[in-house]
């Protein structure tokens, strides 16, 4: 397939740069493939789940990973830009470089805000498309908390490129069950939810676990390729225990629906069965692109955000609820103004071979 057949025009004034207050209360599309659509809200959810089902969770927490400071080369000192997007060893991370071309291999750095003493590193390594690797001198959980000190939220490019930074970005960026320090990007799916609506649906009988993928900063990389095959994606790294996988695995026994948070928690759960059909622990890299014609193992209704046009995110949702059926949600959503991207609405989507008894109306 062509990724000029993923495009659509999307009004600027629909990308969201706050979310909804509260969380819960944003709009959400109810997409069933062979059914039609229905606009409702997050706290809907109480109402359409039933007993049984699982929601899985992304848990992981986004640290501030956007680094600024000074390039130094003997006397000469310029001004750069880090997008942290992987950690690579315990000292090590790949990041995007703004602008790359001020940098060379062996470079110092001295990153911060200013106000404190710099975190300092070398960069080892200069790859292509502004891609660069950092070897910081601090290490481990030493590293870990001198980038939340030094840091700034990383907010996505199309929200930063419209307003600056602001405090409540610390929690706004935030899911409310965010446990394992590692993301540079926020599992958007996840900031609907309130501590409230999980009480509700814990008490409804609806299962709530948590998986982990550390989500990089590729996710807002646009595709450069004419045809969707020449894609690479970039690898993120991501966990599933057995416990876990137990629990889930004897829910869908029992005719519950895998309802994934976010595309994050999808790609993970796919990933985790893609070596033998089924779900089985995981703990690796995965690089996995979701494209129509990939066969679905696991999950049987997606939560997630609207998605930028032309991005491997829209190319996952047409794969799991069908690409005409979401074309025409889109068309819906931004007839109806609902609002796009990170901080906007969600939709919930229900997967296109499901059987017709599996919808809302069960």
């Amino acid at each position: 397939m062509r990724v000029d057949d993923f495009d659509f025009e999307l009004p600027n004034d629909l990308i969201a740069l706050h979310p909804a207050e509260p969380r819960d209360s944003a709009r959400m599309l109810v997409v069933e493939p062979g059914r039609g659509m229905e606009d409702r809200v997050v706290t809907d959810l109480v109402d359409i789940l039933q007993p049984g089902d699982v929601l899985v969770a992304n848990d992981t927490k986004v640290l501030p990973a956007d680094l600024r400071g000074i390039r130094v080369r003997g006397e000469n000192r310029s001004s750069v830009a880090f997008n942290l997007h992987k950690r690579v060893d315990a000292r090590t991370w790949k990041a995007f470089a703004r602008p790359a071309k001020r940098l060379a291999e062996g470079d110092r750095l001295e990153l911060g805000n200013g106000e404190q003493e710099p975190l300092l590193a070398t960069l080892s390594e200069k790859g292509e498309g502004g891609e660069v690797t950092l070897t910081f001198d601090l290490s481990g959980a030493e590293l870990d908390e001198a980038i939340k000190s030094h840091g700034a939220m990383p907010l996505p490019p199309y929200i930063g490129a419209k307003r600056d930074l602001e405090e409540r970005d610390k929690s706004d960026y935030q899911t409310v069950y965010a446990r394992h320090d590692g993301a540079v990007a926020a599992p958007t799916a996840g900031l609907h939810f309130t501590e409230s609506l999980l009480e509700r649906l814990a008490a409804k009988g609806v299962a709530f676990e948590r998986v982990t993928l550390h989500v990089g900063a590729g996710t807002f990389l646009p595709v450069k390729v004419d045809d969707v095959k020449d894609h690479k994606m970039h690898a993120e790294w991501g966990v599933i225990d057995e416990d876990t996988v137990s629990r889930i695995l004897a829910a869908k026994a029992r005719g519950g629906r895998i309802v994934a948070v976010g595309t994050t928690s999808l790609r993970l759960l796919e990933s985790a069965a893609r070596a033998t059909g089924t779900l089985a622990p995981f703990s690796d890299d995965t690089d996995i692109f979701i494209t129509p014609g990939f066969r679905f193992r696991v999950v049987d209704v997606l939560m997630t955000n609207f998605h930028l046009p032309r991005s491997t995110l829209f190319m996952l949702v047409s794969a799991f609820a069908g690409f005409e059926t979401m074309h025409a949600a889109y068309r819906h959503a931004i007839e109806n103004h609902y609002r796009f991207y990170s901080y906007g609405d969600s939709s919930l989507l229900f997967r296109a071979d499901l059987p017709s008894d599996a919808g809302t109306n069960q």
